[in-house]
């Protein structure tokens, strides 16, 4: 098992990769509807969680962004999906989170995937999740979207790491994992959370980790 991290503009360090060259993406991009910082609403627990505006989620990634991750991928797990219609091919099998949040949140969220397929749904709804990113994941959907559609030893690639959900979740089940953020602060958000999950007792103790992380400007 292994990892490796890039600091810096996901688009670019694609461009370097050969095609088909890791098993899956599985990833949460900016959606463009606004959610990058402020004070946010938290699950399972009364007030809000407050996070720095950076302004990261503006608009949603160019088309050119989603083409170089279906050739770089396998396998791809894009959540946010419905807002990328435009830039995705049709498919069948696509994610439905069943948040179980009740009041004025939103019943649920969609993830497109390459594989046509039935429809999967996971339903949960983490309770008192402490968000270091203003759209952070559940590391249960993270999980489960691993163990769904990636094998044993395959590698993960999160172009959009934000805070290292997807990265944690695969090296506790024990994948390798490569993941690319471009802000500095969740990059070491991100870093230490990793490095936090790679010292930690594994899903699979019997599997050896090895370190490799670059923390390079693209």
């Amino acid at each position: 098992m292994s990892y490796e991290l890039r600091l810096g503009d996901c688009l670019n360090f694609m461009r370097t990769m050969p095609d088909k060259s890791v098993d899956a993406v599985i990833t949460d991009p900016p959606y463009g509807i606004g959610e990058h910082g402020g004070a946010c609403r938290t699950r399972g627990r009364k007030g809000y969680s407050k996070h720095e505006n950076k302004g990261w989620d503006k608009k949603p990634p160019k088309k050119i962004v989603f083409s170089n991750i279906l050739r770089v991928s396998n396998t791809a797990v894009i959540w946010g999906g419905n807002y990328f219609t435009d830039k995705l091919p049709p498919r069948m099998g696509w994610i439905y989170w069943r948040k179980l949040m009740g009041g004025d949140f939103s019943d649920g969220e969609l993830a497109w995937t390459s594989r046509n397929c039935a429809l999967k749904e996971f339903t949960k709804c983490p309770k008192g999740m402490n968000k270091e990113h203003p759209t952070q994941k559940p590391i249960e959907l993270m999980i489960w979207c691993i163990e769904n559609y990636t094998n044993p030893t395959d590698t993960i690639f999160d172009p959009f790491m934000g805070s290292g959900t997807t990265g944690v979740a695969a090296i506790q089940l024990g994948r390798n994992f490569i993941g690319c953020e471009i802000d500095p602060d969740y990059f070491a958000i991100a870093k230490k959370r990793i490095e936090q999950a790679e010292m930690q007792p594994s899903l699979f103790p019997s599997q050896t980790s090895k370190l490799e992380t670059q923390e390079t400007m693209l």
